[in-house]
């Protein structure tokens, strides 16, 4: 399956929800689904493990119910993120699951191997990678991915620090196939503003933290609606690999944001049983630098129909600087 030419008519705007730890849920993904954008979670949300079948067969029968009932209204697919760190003692399992559900799309982090690509290809699904530079797009690639998610400077959880601009430059210099743009993105002019930088889609996470459906803390929900890029604290202490996290929960945690030390990377542990893991991500919240345009908490359908106007005014605005453009003279 090509997957951009496969959405067409599916999105009502050019955006893949992104996989959200603790926060991304059945609810949260059939109602990104439904409103016309791909939803997503990782595998590691649904614990037990057995759970995992569940809730895609749960995203699969609500999607295909509301679309029986809503004929003629876009409903995207979903896709799953598997954390492909050795550290992952749910892969294997995780991966069986995947194949005999036949899951449309299949995002990868933190390590790209063949077999997994292999596996999800075996039904004719796509493999989504995710990665901060373009030396690891050219791996991914090479390893049998279809896509990649360039996630650069300002992007919610295990962020890149590249500039947007400079990281989709280099990589559209040699891939022409799905690309992804992941950073700071929390607006419709934003998600117009990575298409014309390269991207096919715009990978947006922090914006729907506070939706009514998202697993999220309320005061969680809270803080994402109370802060801004100001507010968020550039750091690996938490997990071994550098993210972005809300500076209020940081100081809630007892911890000064301005002096955090720096973690050993080979202390990664994304095992079922990793209960500092799993604390960590619990209590000190990630978030993107673009949350200063979510000013309210409100539903998924109402937040994509914001970003949808968003684009739609950034579009126009675009058209009308085209038209205005200057004519070069004409030598004679």
């Amino acid at each position: 399956m090509a997957l951009v030419p496969a959405l067409a008519g599916r999105l009502a705007l050019p955006v893949v929800g992104s996989p959200l730890f603790i926060c991304s849920g059945p609810e949260l993904v059939t109602a990104q689904c439904q409103a016309g954008v791909i939803g997503s979670f990782p595998a590691l949300n649904a614990r037990p493990a057995s759970l995992l079948g569940d809730w895609i067969d749960q995203i699969v029968e609500q999607n295909a119910t509301f679309a029986g009932a809503n004929p003629g209204r876009p409903v995207a697919p979903f896709a799953v993120n598997q954390i492909v760190h050795r550290s992952n003692d749910r892969l294997e399992q995780d991966m069986a699951v995947i194949v005999e559900h036949r899951v449309p799309i299949v995002i990868t982090s933190l390590g790209a191997r063949p077999e997994i690509n292999d596996a999800v290809h075996s039904y004719g699904g796509i493999v989504l990678h995710d990665v901060i530079s373009n030396e690891y797009a050219h791996k991914a690639i090479e390893k049998g991915a279809d896509g990649i998610i360039a996630v650069a400077a300002g992007a919610g959880g295990h962020a890149g620090a590249q500039s947007p601009f400079a990281l989709l430059r280099e990589i559209r210099e040699w891939f022409d196939g799905p690309l992804l743009l992941s950073g700071a993105i929390a607006h419709g002019s934003s998600v117009l503003a990575a298409q014309a930088a390269g991207a096919d889609l715009a990978y947006v996470g922090s914006a729907f933290l506070s939706t009514h459906e998202a697993n999220t803390a309320d005061g969680y929900k809270q803080m994402i609606v109370d802060s801004a890029a100001k507010d968020i604290v550039y750091s690996n202490l938490f997990t071994g690999i550098h993210g972005n996290y809300l500076r209020g929960s940081i100081e809630a945690a007892g911890l000064d944001p301005d002096d955090l030390a720096v973690s050993d990377p080979s202390a990664m542990n994304f095992g079922s049983g990793s209960g500092a893991g799993a604390k960590a991500w619990k209590d000190i919240w990630g978030s993107g630098q673009g949350i200063g345009a979510i000013r309210q908490r409100m539903s998924v359908a109402e937040l994509v129909a914001q970003l949808a106007a968003e684009y739609d005014e950034a579009l126009e605005r675009v058209r009308h600087l085209a038209d205005a453009r200057p004519v070069p003279a004409t030598s004679a």
